[in-house]
């Protein structure tokens, strides 16, 4: 029997199974059953629809971790339009770009970012803005709670297809324009099947949203956590002490945290002594470079919480491997937190591969490196609009799997650990930074003659932006411009989470013998005293 597999399963099972239980706690101190949050995602459905939403039209979500972004992105599902959430620290440049791109249809974006739209609506092609308190908000919008009052809740659900595109989130523009990296209903659901399976997600859970819901759906969690009737407790934000209170509140079992968001925390215990948990054991799934080794063992042995680390990327849903493969440690040894530290293994039906430039297999010998590739049912259909960039991406050094731009090694157990970046990404507090793009703003200031930005290691993001700024002066003791006029230069011109927050004044840049800047030398020389090449940030 085949039976499609659609978004929209998730929501329905809840309304189901889980009618009456709480399915949200909102910022706004409200709390919502799963028959609540069903019948204010079907208003929003007949709302887009009398807007004149139809199957395939884009509609952009604006929002941090509230109750809002979940009925946005049910209520666009159920109609079949495609969900599109949107990072809300980048500039309303980045967004002009990705409306236009997308040609997105209606907007609806929380009050707090609603300022970033206002300045490009005659920019964009959409003609429905919503907020959720347009009292708060310069310009014509409507009002959320309004609109799902007058809209009813009678609407008309297309037939949908589990191969028809159902969401597109926006890479962060690493090498060059941001990516619309298209996902099919197939896809979304295989990978939330895959994490509630890894993550262990059960109906009694209490899931605490630290992670960003526009973070490749919340990593599939507005998903999993609704599909499985478990519990979302919704944030405006992260801050260490309103996580350890909800923890013991709301009486939290599971959250994802970046490895920053870890340190945020291990500090905030050092300092303050809270309690870190509630009548429940909790589970934490954090991704990407490992945190260190001392912040594993502050959350384990101190917080007494349970640590997975998880691996992946926007194109690939993102979940793509786990550590927690728990043949291979024991729970009471120290040695588990040299295994948590990798990538780990492939999630089931997942083909992990690290290859050479020839495309084969390297030596499972935790020696050779190779870039990681990957092949599985979560990996996403296409980049909009970009068939080019799409083909280069499935085809680089081996046909067929999605490569990933990071360069790792395997151990004899075909746990993967990455030791470099194929391509100059600087990952800070989670947040993927083009250097490229730092570059070229620098590059527009009058007192710089060349410029090299490369990630330095942070103790608080993991890694940071650090440019090497040959100025126009030629002179690095009297470069006739300071670092805070070069540091405020990038705040002004970037969003904020992109501004260089170092600056090295230097005579000149290393080269090749044809000119071209060599930021490995620079690299090496800045991690010298690390263990590698790569942040935990």
């Amino acid at each position: 029997m085949h039976k499609p597999l659609l978004t929209t399963d998730f929501l329905d099972r809840a309304r189901t199974h889980y009618g009456d239980d709480e399915a949200v706690v909102a910022t706004t101190g409200e709390r919502f059953t799963y028959g609540e949050l069903g019948e204010r995602a079907d208003r929003f459905s007949a709302a887009l629809q009398e807007r004149g939403i139809e199957k395939g039209d884009r509609v952009a979500v604006l929002d941090p971790n509230t109750h809002y972004h979940l009925e946005a992105a049910y209520g666009t599902m159920q109609t079949g339009a495609i969900h599109m959430p949107l990072n809300y620290r980048l500039t309303p440049d980045d967004f002009s770009y990705m409306l236009e791109d997308a040609e997105v249809d209606a907007v609806y974006a929380d009050y707090d970012f609603a300022d970033k739209i206002e300045p490009i609506r005659e920019e964009v092609p959409a003609e429905t803005f919503i907020t959720n308190d347009a009292e708060s908000v310069d310009g014509e919008w409507e009002e959320f709670d309004d609109v799902l009052e007058a809209a009813g809740t009678e609407y008309d659900r297309p037939e949908m297809h589990e191969d028809e595109i159902i969401t597109i989130n926006y890479t962060s523009g690493t090498t060059g324009d941001p990516k619309g990296v298209c996902r099919t209903h197939r896809a979304e659901t295989l990978h939330a099947y895959l994490i509630s399976i890894h993550q262990e997600i059960r109906d009694d859970d209490s899931y605490l949203w630290t992670l960003p819901m526009f973070h490749v759906n919340g990593w599939g969690h507005i998903y999993a956590i609704t599909g499985m009737g478990a519990k979302h407790v919704c944030t405006r934000g992260v801050d260490a002490g309103d996580i350890f209170e909800s923890v013991r509140k709301e009486d939290i079992s599971y959250m994802c945290c970046a490895p920053t968001v870890l340190n945020m925390l291990s500090d905030y215990y050092e300092e303050n002594d809270p309690t870190t948990t509630g009548e429940n054991d909790i589970r934490i799934a954090t991704a990407g470079s490992a945190p260190p080794e001392a912040t594993i063992r502050t959350v384990e042995d101190e917080f007494g919480w349970y640590l997975k680390h998880v691996y992946g990327a926007t194109e690939t849903g993102p979940l793509i491997t786990t550590s927690d493969a728990r043949r291979t440690f024991d729970d009471d040894s120290g040695d588990r937190f040299a295994i948590k530290k990798r990538q780990g293994i492939g999630f089931l039906g997942t083909e992990i591969r690290v290859v050479d430039e020839d495309g084969t297999d390297v030596a499972r010998d935790d020696a050779s490196i190779g870039e990681i590739v990957v092949r599985g049912n979560q990996v996403m259909e296409k980049y909009w609009n970009k068939p080019e960039e799409t083909e280069e991406a499935f085809t680089d050094r081996v046909e067929g799997y999605y490569h990933m731009g990071d360069l790792a090694t395997v151990d004899e157990n075909g746990m993967i650990s990455i030791q470099d970046r194929k391509k100059d990404i600087i990952i800070s507090g989670g947040e993927n930074i083009s250097s490229i793009e730092l570059e070229d703003t620098l590059f527009d200031h009058p007192e710089i003659s060349d410029v090299a930005v490369i990630p330095a290691p942070s103790d608080q993001w993991g890694e940071t932006p650090k440019a090497f700024v040959v100025p126009e002066s030629g002179d690095p003791d009297d470069p006739g411009v300071t670092v805070d006029d070069l540091v405020d230069f990038t705040r002004d011109n970037l969003a904020g989470y992109k501004v260089v927050r170092e600056i090295e004044f230097v005579e000149e840049l290393p080269t090749t013998a044809t000119g071209k800047i060599q930021k490995y030398e620079l690299r090496q020389e800045e991690w010298e005293d690390e263990d590698r090449m790569v942040g935990q940030g």
